[in-house]
């Protein structure tokens, strides 16, 4: 049939997808949900952020706003947390949700958390995967040397590796997140349930990246061997 005639993809490939998207519209519609449930305590994203930085003894890590939705992130680099204007200004309880999870990532820099080390040791492999994985496998198919195909198929692999290991690291910041909002009452007990539900449509995206990232590498597995029997 061809190289280019891919029913793997169909069978393997576009079922992960569809459920990457189902996640994304998952976490978009909780996030709206909670977007629009602001806090009793009325406290920001940033406050309740920088109370979660106290509650670790943090005092080296800033918070900033930047552009975007969604974009919401921890540079460990330049020590800052990168939080969108509705998180940075917002009293929602997705805002305080999102927000304290990204603090739970400062702590974990902060404690040297094993996950998030190993996490950040794969970037570099995980990019030249990215960039080089496929081709070479093309390459080492059109040449006909399995060696080169299987150097290829390892290097793509990274990103299914680094991804798993996201995983731990998204869970724990936001179970670290909920801990110090319920120790500290940032949330009332029912606020901290939509804040819960914020964090797992969350981190069910990332699992659907995983589910993605095994497909396509099996897929690719099987099509090459495939064409090499």
């Amino acid at each position: 049939m061809g190289l280019f005639y891919d029913y793997y993809y169909i069978v393997l490939v576009l079922p992960a997808m569809l459920i990457a998207v189902a996640a994304q519209i998952y976490l978009k519609s909780i996030y709206k949900k909670m977007s629009n449930v602001n806090s009793l305590r009325g406290l920001t994203g940033a406050q309740a952020a920088y109370q979660v930085l106290a509650h670790y003894g943090i005092t080296d890590v800033r918070i900033e706003q930047v552009a975007g939705t969604l974009s919401d992130h921890f540079d460990p680099r330049d020590k800052v947390i990168r939080l969108s204007a509705p998180i940075y200004r917002g009293s929602s309880i997705a805002a305080i949700g999102i927000a304290c999870h990204e603090a739970g990532h400062a702590a974990q820099h902060n404690q040297g958390y094993l996950p998030i080390k190993l996490r950040n040791a794969l970037v570099p492999v995980t990019n030249l995967g990215s960039a080089l994985g496929i081709p070479l496998a093309l390459v080492g198919f059109m040449l006909g040397w399995q060696p080169l195909i299987t150097f290829g198929l390892v290097l793509y692999a990274a990103i299914a590796v680094f991804q798993l290991v996201t995983l731990p690291v998204e869970f724990n910041a936001s179970r670290r997140a909920i801990r110090v909002i319920d120790e500290t009452n940032l949330l009332e007990a029912e606020e901290q349930l939509g804040a819960k539900q914020v964090l797992v449509a969350a981190a069910l995206t990332y699992v659907a990246a995983l589910v993605v990232s095994l497909a396509n590498l099996l897929r690719l597995i099987l099509r090459f061997n495939s064409r090499r029997n």
